[in-house]
């Protein structure tokens, strides 16, 4: 979470502290504190704990409300109970067949329902492989399966292999299917989306190129600064200086617009 007070105001523009490198300690003292710094640390340390409680009690009860019958039919991929319960997954938004050969999810990330109909208002999409609602999912729909997927995981590392077990489908059929509808392939895609991420934190933050190319998913730094280079046509420290550089001329014809109107 970031957040600025405005300190004072120098001709015409606010001067802010950015908090968002304060250190928030685990435990905060009872009493409270003077000025709004306090109270806000305070708030903000109970609301993300609050978060944290509500989220660990939400996978406790999805674990104790699947029957150990359910998940037993899941994991052996029972066709015995197609139809009489569906599952879907919360990682990757596809709900499925109890028989479907797709890789087991986790426990902590399935949710049970009765009939297709309610993973689909619950916003699941149907599975390509094993087709819970009887008909065949349209490229495109799964498609947007593929991308959600990668939009969330970016930072990990990817390849088709993965790709294709968690959206239910062959590498081969994903990779086709994919460059057909997008227009370039899965792998140019999460290139495309880590670069962005890249050019986020390039202009956002003060992290090096080492941190930011860790963080997008590509810890080995030569071949970050090749593709970053292949994509945009700078290199990252070159992107960086162009935009402060452009940054800075901006504040310097604020001010002497400024102070040229102060003179009229």
């Amino acid at each position: 979470m970031h957040l600025a007070y405005v300190t004072s105001v120098y001709r015409n523009r606010c001067i802010f502290i950015s908090l968002s490198c304060f250190y928030i300690p685990k435990s905060i003292p009872s009493s409270p504190k003077k000025g709004i710094l306090g109270v806000e640390v305070r708030q903000m340390r109970n609301q993300w704990m609050g978060r944290d409680a509500d989220q660990t009690e939400i996978k406790r009860r999805k674990n104790e409300e699947i029957p150990e019958e359910k998940w037993q039919a899941i994991v052996s991929n029972d066709a015995a109970y197609d139809f009489r319960f569906f599952y879907g997954v919360s990682t990757t938004g596809i709900f499925c067949r109890p028989s479907c050969k797709s890789r087991p999810p986790n426990k902590e990330n399935v949710q049970i329902f009765q009939h297709a109909d309610e993973a689909l208002a619950a916003r699941f999409r149907p599975c390509k492989r094993c087709k819970p609602t009887g008909e065949k999912l349209p490229d495109q729909e799964w498609v947007i399966q593929i991308t959600d997927y990668i939009d969330h995981h970016f930072r990990e590392k990817l390849s088709l292999e993965h790709l294709a077990d968690v959206c239910h489908g062959s590498p081969f059929h994903l990779q086709r299917t994919f460059k057909r509808v997008q227009g370039i392939s899965p792998v140019e895609y999460i290139q495309r989306k880590r670069i962005q991420e890249a050019i986020r934190l390039l202009t956002q933050t003060d992290e090096s190129i080492t941190e930011i190319a860790a963080g997008v998913g590509i810890p080995n730094v030569p071949y970050f600064i090749t593709l970053f280079k292949k994509i945009t046509g700078q290199t990252p420290i070159e992107f960086r200086q162009i935009r402060q550089h452009g940054a800075a001329l901006e504040v310097h014809i604020h001010e002497y617009e400024h102070d040229q109107g102060k003179q009229k």
